[in-house]
Formats: structure tokens, sequence, C-alpha cells
């Protein structure tokens, strides 16, 4: 359940507080391919909504083939955060990657069926390794081709901490988006002015120092305007202490804030001109089901809801806007369950006014997150009534931010700092024969553990996959 470096702007200016660009510095890999020709690297045009990210920037992409030989090709797109010139890749190797022959394919969302062949490595975001079943047909068809699949989010170090990612970035984005739809769902409620109406969306920002410069004006509406009166104290609870919390707390923390504990929580005073930041952690979430237990985290890790029963609910009371940054599985309790809030929701003085669930597992932590929506429409109501989800914010239940590519809306920093985590073991993939049996395959520790699928199989720690697909 539960990050500093510096990243170039559009114009290649360097900005501090992200990651480290000394590309000179980067350690060159040695090639244990015996001699045999580098893979070819086709980077995938990515199909979906307002979907711009890249797995690797033009920077980084001119690093690998001029330092390590590794030839790159790209497939024609006028939807990424990096155009075509930007690559500097000859015009011949801008093509389509179905049928090319390319042998390794980057990309960052779910990939169509029609995608794979067979001998192809794919490597992409596959949201498959909880058995996700709107991605099984996908998975199934990997195996059916004989292809393989390498994730990038079970690329670990030794403790199982993720090395490659764009958690933060989520969570940067997402608290700004979540914060723009209570100022909506305040004005449909007749809360006017409020200082969160006058937010810009992330999509008019797209850039981290604009993000960073819109927060401070709203800071400064709080300060001058206050907040209304009956959202006071205003309580802002992220739930989650990992990658994607830093995020969104290092820019909720431009506002004017007190930080709090879980426990302060019943008795926080009125404040108009600042707002409360809860941080939640396992143990406020979950407690022991034998009551002579104490909680344990590791414990916890292993057994899950079958020795641990769900507690958030007793906080839900006090917070005004709800940040999900946990990762969840369904070994663990709910943080908030239908039953919870549709008996929550007839209470005269509830307070809960928007959840913004970075996590955005349907039907998980959020029981009535049961679908994920756009960055141009943000937010539905959870229509309590009715069991049903409304698009906007208009209606009796809670708001729910559930964008599902947040990132995006940050796009070229978001993939520089991607791009940065992937940089050093992209010659060993390069230079790896992805023909011999996986025992023999020679590639980091933690690429080799990220292989769902090889050559049409589940590799062994993936074997629990079967019983999920069609």
């Amino acid at each position: 359940m539960s990050a500093s470096n510096t990243t170039p702007s559009r114009q290649g200016k360097v900005k501090a507080g992200y990651f480290r660009p000394r590309l000179q510095d980067h350690i060159q890999l040695e090639l244990k391919n015996g001699g045999q020709s580098l893979n070819r690297i086709g980077l995938r045009k990515e199909k979906k909504a307002f979907e711009t990210r890249v797995p690797l920037v033009p920077d980084h992409v001119r690093v690998l083939r001029d330092k390590h030989g590794i030839d790159f090709v790209l497939e024609p797109s006028n939807q990424r955060a990096f155009s075509e010139d930007e690559y500097s890749i000859d015009r011949a190797d801008i093509i389509p990657l179905k049928g090319s022959g390319v042998p390794i394919i980057m990309g960052i969302k779910e990939m169509p069926i029609d995608t794979f062949e067979k001998d192809i490595v794919y490597i992409f975001f596959s949201h498959t390794i909880k058995g996700q079943n709107k991605n099984m047909p996908m998975l199934k068809q990997i195996l059916d081709v004989g292809a393989t699949l390498i994730d990038y989010e079970r690329v670990v170090d030794d403790k199982g901490r993720r090395l490659i990612y764009f958690g933060n970035w989520a969570g940067m984005a997402g608290i700004s988006d979540t914060l723009r739809v209570l100022g909506d769902r305040l004005e449909s409620r007749g809360i006017k002015p409020n200082p969160f109406a006058e937010m810009k969306t992330t999509l008019e920002i797209r850039e981290l120092d604009e993000l960073k410069e819109e927060f401070e004006l709203l800071g400064e509406r709080i300060k001058e305007q206050g907040l209304p009166k009956e959202l006071t104290p205003f309580v802002v609870g992220f739930a989650g202490y990992g990658n994607v919390s830093r995020g969104a707390q290092e820019i909720f923390d431009i506002l004017p804030h007190k930080t709090v504990n879980p426990e302060e929580l019943p008795e926080l005073t009125p404040e108009s001109n600042l707002l409360y930041k809860c941080v939640f952690k396992e143990e406020h979430m979950v407690e022991p089901k034998d009551p002579s237990a104490e909680f344990n985290l590791q414990d916890y890790y292993k057994n899950g809801k079958t020795k641990y029963s769900g507690v958030f609910h007793k906080h839900v009371p006090y917070i005004t806007v709800l940040m999900n940054c946990i990762y969840w599985t369904n070994k663990s309790p709910r943080l908030v369950t239908l039953d919870f809030i549709r008996t929550h929701w007839k209470e005269d003085n509830r307070k809960l006014q928007v959840v913004g669930d970075i996590s955005c597992d349907i039907g998980g932590a959020i029981e009535f997150t049961v679908k994920c929506t756009s960055a141009d429409r943000p937010a539905y109501t959870y229509i309590i009534d009715e069991n049903r989800a409304q698009l906007g914010v208009e209606g009796e239940g809670p708001v729910v931010m559930a964008v599902d590519n947040l990132p995006c809306e940050l796009p070229r920093e978001s993939s520089t700092s991607f791009s940065e985590t992937l940089l050093d073991f992209i010659p060993a993939l390069a230079g790896a024969d992805f023909t011999v049996p996986f025992s023999d395959l020679e590639l980091p520790r933690e690429f080799k553990d990220a292989v769902i699928v090889y050559r049409g199989k589940l590799t062994e720690k993936f074997q629990y996959l079967e019983q999920y697909l069609p």
C-alpha cells in the first residue's frame, strides 16, 4: 500500500526537483549476446484518447543509438508529446510496427488484441497481474500467438519496490484534477464563490511549473477569500504513502495547511484560511480481527483480510476530500464499501465531497469506483439510490475522480522521468537472445522477473494467472 530529480521542459531547460539528467554518466552495460547483432527496438503508437506519453524520449534514444549502437523504429503518430522530428530517426525507420519484424516493441498502455505476433517481445503496462478481467483476453492472445510480455509494473528491486513508474506524476495531476472537480461540485451545490472553481484544468496546464503556479494562486485565494464555512474544518486525506501519495502531497503542500494525525481528526478546529492534511497508513486502515492481537505490518501483508478487518470507515466522516493512493488487491479489505457509503450518505452532517481515486481499481479499494473517466470529463457522481455512475458532479452521491492515465496530463515531463528510469536497462534488452530457453535468458534480474509470458507460456512466477484466463 503504500520521489528528487530534475526534468527538461519543452524548451530543454532544466527544472529542479525531479530526475538526474546526467546522461554522460550512465553506466555502459556489457552486452552478453555472443556477438550477435543487437535487437532493433520499436516505439509503439499509443491509440488511447489523451495518451501522449512515450517510454523513451528523444534525448535518450540518441544516447542509446550513439553510445550503444541500438537502432530504433518509430511507429508514425501525431499523438505523441514528442514529434517525429525530435527523435531524429531516418524516415525509412518511421513505419507501422505490425508485420515489420522488429523484435522488441515498447509502449505505455494496454495494446489491442490484434497487435501481437509470434516471437515478438512486447513491453508495456499490461494491467494483468491481478487477473484483471478486462485484460484477460489480451493476455490469452499473447499466449496463443507465442509472443513475450514484459510488464514495467513488475520491475522491482530486491525489496519489491517498483523501479519504473509514473506514480508520482499521477499523484501530481490527480490532486489537481480532484480539487478542480471539487470546485465544480461546490458550485453545483450553490456554494459560491469557492476558491477551487477558478482553477485551470491540468489539460490546460500541461507543465509542472505551471501546475505549481496554479496551486500558488489557489493558496492565495484560500488565504484572502477563505474557505466556505460549511466545509471547515477542511480535511484532505491521503490514503497511502508511496510514490503516488508523495507526488500528490508535493503539490498539495504548496497550499496553506497543517498536517495532523488520524487520531486528531475528531477534535479539529474550523479554520477558514487553511486546510488540514492527514496521511493514512495501513494501521489506520485495518485492525486485527482477534481483539487481543496487535497490528503487525508484515503479518497484514501476509494474511490480509483473512486476519484483518477494514476500519477506514471510522475516518470518513471527518474527511472532505479523500485521495486514494494505495496499491490494492482483493486480498485486502476495502477502504470504503458501498454499504458504508449508502448509510453514510443518509446522515445529515456528512462531510465527504469528492474521492480522488488515483489508484482507479474498478470495484476495488473504493467500491463505488465503477468506471474510469477521461481527462476531459474527469468525474462522475455515484447515484446512491440508483446504484449507478452519472458523468459530472450533479446528483445525490459522492463524486469520484477516476482518470486512469493521469500522467498523460503532464506528458513530456512524466515521459522524461520514466525514460530516465528505463535508460540503463535498454542495452541489455537490445543485446538479449529471446530465442533461448527462459532459464538461459540473460537479462538484468529486475527485468527477467518482470517477464510474465515467454514465447507463449506463462513464466513460473505468473502461473497463477492461468485461473483467470477465458
